[in-house]
């Protein structure tokens, strides 16, 4: 479970650098390597939306613990 959660902790670092650049200099990372919308620009973005989930899952269960 450890290895999962640090995959989905990197995951959700690349999502907020990618919307961290397209707020301060409208470059957005992923269509730039990928493409406008493509499959695999999708499939990154499910991906980083799922890692967000898992870290907030992660956080909750975190506080219910103390």
């Amino acid at each position: 479970m450890e290895l999962l959660q640090k995959i989905a902790l990197v995951f959700t670092i690349i999502g907020a650098i990618n919307w961290g650049l397209i707020g301060l200099f409208d470059i957005n990372l992923v269509e730039m390597l990928f493409g406008d919308m493509t499959v695999l620009a999708r499939i990154i973005y499910v991906i980083v939306g799922i890692a967000g989930l898992i870290n907030i899952g992660i956080f909750l269960t975190h506080f219910e613990k103390k």
